[in-house]
Order: structure tokens, then C-alpha cells, then sequence
């Protein structure tokens, strides 16, 4: 079964560590260059003061960079997600959103930097908001390509 936008972003949502955290995956556009993510705020999923768990707001950016990539790359190469980091600017309440966008010609450097067996690392950016749309965080994440060894020797 060929994995879809629609599909992925099905299973995601149902996944049991994003379920239970109130994380629901909104979407992956069609060329895999887009996704949207929401944190729901409520009773189960804040904290002791009543706001945002940071770990939640962490989980729902977790592997949206690297699944974009990853997809739009393809199968010759291992994608994987290095590194994060999450700067809280204020407290999170309500229905909180990331949006994550890797364009389809940064993918195509990439895939040339990595062209050879190389070792690239990447770091893509995205905020997380509120419903008024005030930025309530904003996060890194380091993204890990490498061509796999089968096809860098096919080349050669």
C-alpha cells in the first residue's frame, strides 16, 4: 500500500503517542512540501499551571521536517531527524498550530550536497501559534541526509 498525504497524516494522528497528547496532524500536501500539525490544550495534554506541556509542543514538531524531506527525496537516501531546539516566547492555551515547509527546490540542494554518499545536515525553522495567531514558541530541527551506500556505489 502506497503511503498517501492523506493517509499519513490519518495514521499520524491516530498514532498513540500524538492521540493521547492531543497532537492531530491536519495535513501533508499533495507534493509533500507542506504539512500542518495542532497541539489541543486541554485538561489531559497541559501542565501544572494550566498551560502547553513543553515536551507536547516539542512532540508536535518532532518528525515533520524529516518526512517532508524524507519524501520528497525518495528511497535512494537516509533521512533522519538530528536535533531540536524550542525557545518559548509565552504561555499556550487553546488549539495551538505549527506549519512546516520545506520547498521542493531546498530538497533539490540538498539531494546535490548529498550526491556521492556526503553527509548533510540541515536546519529548518517553524513557529508554533495560538488561535489569535501570537507565536507561543519557536523551533529548530536538524535534519540528517545521507544518499545510501547502494546507490553511491551504483554511480561509480
Amino acid at each position: 500500500m502506497r503511503v498517501t498525504p492523506r493517509r499519513l497524516a490519518v495514521g499520524m494522528s491516530l498514532w498513540i503517542p500524538n492521540l493521547f497528547s492531543g497532537i492531530r496532524v491536519r495535513g501533508f500536501s499533495e507534493d509533500w512540501t507542506r504539512a500542518t500539525v495542532e497541539l489541543h490544550v486541554n485538561v489531559l495534554t497541559r501542565n501544572y499551571v494550566k498551560t502547553a506541556f513543553g515536551g507536547s509542543m516539542q512532540a508536535m514538531t518532532d518528525p515533520y521536517f524529516f518526512m517532508l524531506v524524507m519524501h520528497q527525496l525518495g528511497r535512494d537516501y537516509v533521512v533522519w531527524d538530528t536535533r531540536g531546539e524550542i525557545e518559548f516566547v509565552k504561555p499556550g492555551r487553546g488549539v495551538l498550530t505549527a506549519r512546516f515547509h520545506v520547498p521542493a527546490d531546498r530538497v533539490d540542494a540538498i539531494r546535490e550536497r548529498a550526491h556521492g554518499g556526503a553527509k548533510v545536515l540541515e536546519w529548518f525553522e517553524t513557529e508554533i501559534t495560538d488561535r489569535e495567531g501570537d507565536v507561543v514558541a519557536r523551533v529548530r530541527r536538524e535534519v540528517y541526509v545521507r544518499e545510501k551506500p547502494r546507490v553511491t556505489a551504483a554511480k561509480a
